[in-house]
C-alpha cells in the first residue's frame, strides 16, 4: 500500500479547472519530500543502516545504534527474509570476526542474527548455509566478555529451535560440549539460557510424532462375513452404527474383491499449497522440525545429562569472584529440563544419578510449586528416582 500511494503521490498532477485543456505534465515531487511524507522503505533503511555497521571509520557508536535500528527492522518476518535478497548476510557474519569489530559490535551483531532467525525457517536455513555455527560457538569462551557470552546464547537459540538440520550442524561443530561447559559458566544468565535451549530443542514436536504414527502400518478393516444372529432392525439404537459399518465394509468387498476401496485413506480436501518462505513449507516434512531425537541421544553420550544433575546438586559458584552460589531461576530450568526427560522422552536415570536427585529434593523439599512443577508432574518425576 505504501508503495501505491508513493506512486500516486508522484504521477498526480493539479486538477485542471477548464475539462477542454490540455493536461499539463504532473510535476514530479522530489524524493526527500515523498519520503519526508511516507518515510523511506524498509529495505532503503536496512541498506543504509548496514552501511554505516560495516563502515570502520565511523565511530563504535554510530555503529552500535545502526545496528540496533536494523535490528529493530529486521523483527519483521518479511524484513528479515529480504536479508538473502539484498544480500546482507554475509556482511553481518564478516562483522563477528572482523579485526574492527569491538566487543559491542559482535554483540549486536549477535542479536541481529538471533532476532533474524527466531521461528523463521526461511532465515534459519539461508544463514545455516553458511555454516556459522563454529563462529557462534565460539563466542562462549571464558574469555569473552559475559554479555557477549550471553547474547551467543540468543543467537543460538534462534538457530537451533525447530530446526533439526541446525542441531545436526551443531553436533558436527562439537556445540554440545560447548553448552556443557556453559552449564558451569561463570554469568548465572548464561546457565539459565543454556538449560532454558536445551529444554526447549529436548521438547519432542507433536507433529513429528503424528506424522511417525500415521506412518505406521495402519490395522486392516474386517472384511469377512459376519455371523448374525439378530437382524438389523432388531439391533438396539446404539448398535446400528457398527452394524451398518460392518455390512457396508463386507458388501463393498463382495462386490470387487480385487478392488481396494479408492476413498477408504483419501483425505476429503486437498493438501493446502506450501510456499517455500513460511512455516507451510515444514508440513511436507514435519520430522525437519524435531530436534528432540538428537538431544535426548546427547544428553547421554555427550554427558549433558551428569553435568545437568551436578548443576543442580551441586552448582559451581558464579559471579565475578565466585560469589554467588545457586539460583532458584536456574534451578527451576534445570528440574524442568529434568521432567521433560522423564514424562515426554521416557528417560530414566542411573542409581547414582537417582540418589544425587532424591538427596536434593530432600534438601530442598519436595514442593512442586517451587520449580513450577504440577502435582502430576512432580509425582511422575519422584517415580523415576525410586
Amino acid at each position: 500500500m505504501q508503495s501505491l500511494l508513493r506512486w500516486s503521490i508522484e504521477h498526480a498532477g493539479a486538477p485542471s479547472q477548464d475539462g477542454s485543456a490540455p493536461r499539463p505534465e504532473p510535476k514530479k515531487l522530489d524524493p526527500e519530500i515523498i519520503d519526508m511524507i511516507l518515510g523511506k522503505p524498509d529495505a532503503e533503511q536496512m541498506k543504509e543502516k548496514l552501511a554505516v555497521a560495516v563502515d570502520e571509520g565511523r565511530s563504535e557508536e554510530e555503529r552500535v545504534q545502526a545496528l540496533d535500528d536494523f535490528e529493530m527492522l529486521i523483527e519483521s518476518i518479511d524484513n528479515a527474509n529480504d536479508l538473502e535478497k539484498l544480500k546482507m548476510w554475509q556482511p553481518l557474519h564478516d562483522l563477528l570476526t572482523s579485526p574492527g569489530s569491538t566487543d559491542e559490535i559482535k554483540r549486536q551483531v549477535l542479536w541481529v542474527i538471533g532476532t533474524a532467525v527466531q521461528n523463521n525457517p526461511a532465515a534459519q536455513n539461508v544463514f545455516l548455509a553458511m555454516s556459522p555455527l563454529p563462529t557462534i560457538l565460539s563466542f562462549l569462551a571464558p574469555s569473552v566478555p559475559a554479555q557477549t557470552r550471553s547474547k551467543a546464547v540468543y543467537a543460538l537459540s534462534g538457530i537451533l529451535k525447530h530446526n533439526a538440520s541446525a542441531v545436526r550442524q551443531l553436533e558436527e561443530a562439537g556445540g554440545w560440549e560447548v553448552l556443557r561447559s556453559a552449564l558451569e559458566d561463570s554469568d548465572i544468565t548464561v546457565r539459565r539460557k543454556t538449560a532454558f535451549l536445551i529444554n526447549a530443542l529436548l521438547i519432542p514436536n507433536e507433529s513429528a510424532h503424528a506424522q511417525t504414527q500415521a506412518q505406521a502400518p495402519a490395522p486392516q478393516p474386517q472384511l469377512e462375513p459376519q455371523v448374525q444372529t439378530t437382524s438389523p432392525s432388531q439391533l438396539p439404537t446404539s448398535s446400528t452404527s457398527s452394524a451398518s459399518t460392518a455390512l457396508t465394509l463386507h458388501s463393498s468387498s463382495s462386490t470387487s474383491s480385487s478392488t481396494p476401496n479408492p476413498n477408504l485413506h483419501t483425505p476429503d480436501t486437498p493438501s493446502a499449497p506450501v510456499h517455500p518462505n513460511s512455516h507451510a513449507a515444514l508440513q511436507a516434512d514435519p520430522s525437519a522440525l524435531n530436534t528432540s531425537p538428537p538431544t535426548l541421544t546427547a544428553l547421554r553420550s555427550k554427558a549433558l545429562l551428569p553435568a545437568l544433575i551436578n548443576a543442580l546438586v551441586s552448582p559451581v559458584p558464579h559471579g565475578e569472584d565466585g560469589e554467588n552460589e545457586g539460583d532458584a531461576d536456574f534451578e527451576e530450568k534445570v528440574v524442568r529440563l529434568l521432567t521433560t526427560y522423564v514424562m515426554s522422552c521416557g528417560g530414566g536415570f542411573e542409581e547414582e544419578e537417582k540418589k544425587k536427585l532424591r538427596k536434593y529434593l530432600e534438601r530442598e523439599g519436595r514442593d512442586g510449586e517451587r520449580w513450577g512443577l504440577g502435582e502430576d508432574e512432580l509425582r511422575v518425576l519422584l517415580r523415576a528416582l525410586e
